[in-house]
């Protein structure tokens, strides 16, 4: 025998599941009890803006999103210009690029945390060697240092997706501007100013929401890298200590919301303030 549903969610029908269970979550917490009343508690949930721990999980994942996106911007475009001039052995250079891309993203971090242990990783062994630092250090123990460290291995990963993306971008841009540029007496640099920087810039908008969309909800590198350090926690680290090891269902998928209208907010930001027409 069926009992009936608990007084808050009498007025869903039982045979239906809600579109957005997060939503739902977001506003009524669900007591552990059986016949437990579903309370409305979304001023509770809100708690979590007040969170120090919360913040300070807002402001790594703004970080790491801010330095790792436009580096790879930079270097993405780079490698795209590399990639899409004439010269012998491009497509093994193409193909090369994709390496760190095509690897899982679990296998390379745990690769990238064994390189950078401090008491047999590599990179302190050549830098010790080459007495570049005066000990070995721990990288990954402290914020100051393992941010940085994880910015870097998400670079070198994400890099060949941005250049793939804008090396296709540049493959549509017509030749024939850059032989009228070259009649009319225009250096290298005018033509990267003045046409291609223009219309690769469509590419790159799309390139940089992609990426932006990934950053901001950044999980395994961190998890794998640092172990879920509370001082290195980002947004989604959070949420999943939240939800998944504190059974907190109500603070958890309150966070999932506020990933979600970080996302908004920044496919808006890009679109709002581009010159750039999808039209």
């Amino acid at each position: 025998m069926v009992s009936d549903p608990p007084r808050g969610l009498r007025g869903i029908p039982g045979n239906r599941v809600p579109a957005f269970p997060g939503l739902l979550l977001f506003v009524f917490e669900i007591q552990a009890r059986r016949g437990d009343p579903v309370e409305l508690r979304g001023a509770r949930q809100l708690r979590l803006y007040l969170l120090s721990d919360f913040w300070h999980a807002v402001w790594v994942t703004l970080v790491f999103s801010f330095f790792s996106v436009t580096i790879e911007a930079v270097l993405g475009l780079a490698v795209a210009l590399v990639a899409n001039s004439k010269f012998k052995g491009r497509t093994i250079l193409r193909v090369a690029i994709l390496i760190p891309w095509a690897i899982p993203t679990v296998v390379s971090s745990q690769i990238w945390s064994w390189m950078f242990n401090d008491i047999y990783g590599v990179v302190n062994v050549i830098l010790a060697n080459l007495h570049l630092i005066p000990h070995k250090l721990a990288w990954l123990s402290k914020p100051e240092t393992a941010l940085p460290v994880i910015i870097a291995v998400d670079v070198w990963k994400t890099t060949p997706f941005m250049s793939l993306l804008l090396l296709a971008g540049l493959q549509l841009i017509p030749g024939d501007l850059y032989e009228a540029a070259s009649i009319d007496g225009a250096t290298g640099i005018r033509k990267f100013f003045w046409i291609t920087l223009p219309l690769v810039t469509p590419t790159l908008l799309v390139a940089l929401i992609f990426r932006t969309l990934d950053a901001l909800r950044v999980f395994d590198i961190f998890y794998i890298m640092v172990g879920g350090q509370g001082n290195m926690a980002t947004v989604a680290v959070y949420n999943q200590q939240q939800l998944i090891q504190f059974l907190d269902a109500g603070v958890g998928s309150a966070t999932s919301v506020v990933i979600l209208l970080f996302i908004m907010i920044f496919v808006v930001l890009y679109t709002r303030f581009s010159k750039t027409s999808f039209e």
